[in-house]
């Protein structure tokens, strides 16, 4: 079976469009918010996945809609290309340096929706995209990935270099999850 979907959102703010394989592949991330490109291009690569996203902005407000709705729309199609789950990992955590920056992320594919972020970052951009949306980002991916997220940014003195480390971080912990371990359902329950 192919773990691989697509799937679709428009709202009157937005278009994504998200096309993912969770083999390693070419990844391809084009939105108005540049620097989520770099971000989300991270992500997917670091998850040992493939696939492209596609983002319009219809308001031209902020960077908010657009963060916000990739992370949802990303979150939908790898939960969907997961299928019922069976057989996976389930969990996965790393810890990344990037340079002065050092984050531990640990994902749980359980189907429990948390989010917990640790972080500070003390400027209020990065690039095009405000620091405040990386955690925003990453709960919108928790909540409609139906997964645990955890992350904490242990230190770190550049804005760049603490958010891509978080991404990788995010990415490895999200890509051991998704990993095929056996057969069965990855829970004592017997259900996710």
């Amino acid at each position: 079976m192919p773990r691989s979907a697509v799937v679709e959102r428009r709202t009157k703010e937005t278009e994504v469009k998200v096309e993912l394989s969770l083999e390693p592949g070419e990844v391809n991330v084009d939105t108005p918010v540049k620097f989520l490109n770099h971000m989300v291009e991270t992500l997917i690569f670091y998850m040992g996945a493939s696939g492209r996203v596609k983002a319009i902005d219809l308001r031209g407000f902020d960077d908010h809609h657009v963060v916000e709705d990739v992370a949802i729309v990303l979150g939908s199609t790898l939960d969907k290309a997961l299928g019922d789950r069976t057989g996976l990992a389930r969990f996965g955590w790393a810890i990344i340096p990037m340079d002065d920056a050092l984050t531990l992320a640990s994902v749980d594919l359980g189907g429990r929706v948390y989010f917990m972020f640790k972080g500070s970052f003390t400027r209020e951009t990065v690039g095009d995209m405000a620091t405040e949306m990386v955690p925003h980002f990453i709960r919108s991916l928790a909540s409609s990935l139906r997964a645990t997220i955890h992350v904490n940014v242990m230190w770190g003195e550049n804005n760049h270099h603490i958010a891509e480390s978080v991404f990788k971080a995010l990415g490895l912990a999200i890509g051991q999850a998704i990993q095929v371990k056996g057969g069965g359902v990855p829970s004592l329950k017997g259900v996710l």
